[in-house]
């Protein structure tokens, strides 16, 4: 059974994400324990109260205590969860994706998500129903909390001085609308806000901040003369920048930009990012003095990486960054806090602060493949060396990638569809495109088409 993918439990809500598995989940995770309090919180989303409901009944079914913060950012449950030594924390989100859509994202005592080894235990439990179900003098409770003041308070903290940048920010209709404009008031920034309603419905589109979705917001950037701008995906983990000319600069320059600014001020140390990344994040960290780890995709791995070796930053370029200084879960708003201090300590603006990192071509492409297949094809693709020549380094945490002189290559399986995913950078879109074929025939061969 297998109920977590990349990036928790999610699927169709009161479908695949209804009330008996949330309820179960519930029930599951207060079983792990002895006694014990969960925090729990939620986005914009319509099924959201109702997936709450059932998850606490769950829990406190089970002995636990339930405090139930109501609409707030993902990192918001994972950064309480270890401030108040909770055992476990709960955000039930879909993140980006489209309304109809729920999840859930399990957080551990320190703030991390849910591990491959504590997922699988859960699952078990979820499977097994061999609940530890209270008597009825033992059951837990629900206990609404208000906690967003203590975060924000936290923020504000981390910057010395008053941010007094303008800036605008598209919240997406998500779950940043309770606590960003607070949030940046109490910084001292002047901000304007578009989207700022919570709404499930997701009136604005798809809760995703994409170079296409922040073309409205780097329109008001322009328009009202901000210094940069900010869009936040639908539970807030994840932040885009949009700089101050209202153009949106590629989130590997971005990541690799800030990676190596961190990394320089640190005078060394190591960053985490996945396999997918641009080979820009490499250049920049050894330019300044680090190194670079890469993982399986999934913002876990980052953070479990990012334990393992003690580094200073972990990110994807999706906008999912870690900062191992305050807590273990991607935090959209204090990722944006961070890059402003960034900003502010270069005295650079956004297009300045990227402006030496190079923007590779990366290419990308699908070839069908049966799940009952992807094991024996990934073997086979091991296989590389008569295809692509010398390759410097081999990384098989997620796939198979190759790193070549002047640019690499990932094959890996797609864990939610019959396909096997291509995706190649190199120095310049001739090499790209020959790399994109050689891999597509070599992985056709494999399959035997």
């Amino acid at each position: 059974m297998r109920l977590f993918g990349s990036s928790g439990i999610r699927g169709l809500a009161n479908i695949e994400v209804g009330p008996l598995l949330a309820q179960r989940v519930g029930a599951a995770i207060a079983s792990m324990f002895e006694g014990g309090a969960a925090i729990v919180g939620r986005d914009t989303r319509l099924s959201g109260e109702m997936i709450e409901l059932a998850l606490t009944s769950g829990l406190v079914s089970c002995g636990f205590v339930a405090g139930i913060l109501g609409v707030v950012p993902t990192p918001l449950v994972a950064w309480l969860t270890k401030e108040m030594e909770a055992e476990v924390g709960i955000s039930i989100s879909a993140s980006h994706n489209p309304p109809q859509y729920n999840g859930l994202k399990v957080f551990d005592k320190t703030g991390m998500a849910y591990t491959d080894e504590q997922q699988r235990r859960l699952e078990g439990l979820v499977e097994s129903g061999e609940f530890m179900t209270s008597t009825w003098s033992r059951v837990g409770r629900v206990e609404p909390m208000e906690a967003k003041r203590f975060y924000i308070e936290a923020l504000a903290q981390l910057a010395e001085a008053p941010l007094e940048q303008s800036l605008v920010c598209d919240l997406f209709n998500g779950a940043t609308c309770t606590v960003a404009p607070d949030a940046f008031e109490e910084l001292g920034s002047s901000a304007m806000f578009i989207n700022a309603q919570p709404d499930g419905h997701f009136p604005s589109g798809d809760p995703e901040p994409t170079r296409e979705s922040l073309g409205r917001l780097g329109k008001m950037v322009r328009t009202v003369g901000a210094e940069i701008g900010f869009g936040f995906d639908g539970d807030g983990d994840r932040m885009m920048a949009v700089d101050e000319k209202g153009e949106v600069p590629s989130p590997d320059r971005l990541l690799a930009a800030y990676a190596g600014y961190l990394v320089e001020g640190n005078k060394g140390g190591v960053v985490v990012t996945h396999v997918g990344a641009s080979m820009s994040v490499d250049e920049a960290v050894e330019k300044a003095g680090g190194s670079v780890v890469r993982t399986k995709v999934g913002d876990v791995h980052i953070s479990e990486a990012v334990i393992k070796h003690e580094a200073v930053f972990g990110g994807e370029p999706v906008g999912a960054w870690v900062h191992p200084d305050v807590h273990l879960c991607p935090d959209g708003i204090l990722s944006a806090l961070k890059l402003m201090l960034a900003l502010e300590a270069k005295r650079k603006t956004l297009s300045e602060f990227t402006a030496g990192i190079p923007e590779y071509p990366t290419l990308r492409a699908k070839v069908v493949c049966p799940d009952s297949k992807k094991e024996s094809a990934l073997k086979s693709i091991s296989r590389y060396e008569e295809e692509f020549g010398e390759v410097k380094e081999v990384n098989t945490v997620d796939g198979v990638r190759l790193q070549l002189d002047d640019g690499w290559v990932l094959i890996r399986p797609s864990g939610t569809e019959p396909i096997i995913r291509i995706t190649v950078e190199a120095n310049n879109e001739k090499r790209a495109q020959e790399l994109l074929d050689t891999s597509r025939s070599f992985v056709q061969a494999v399959l035997g088409g």
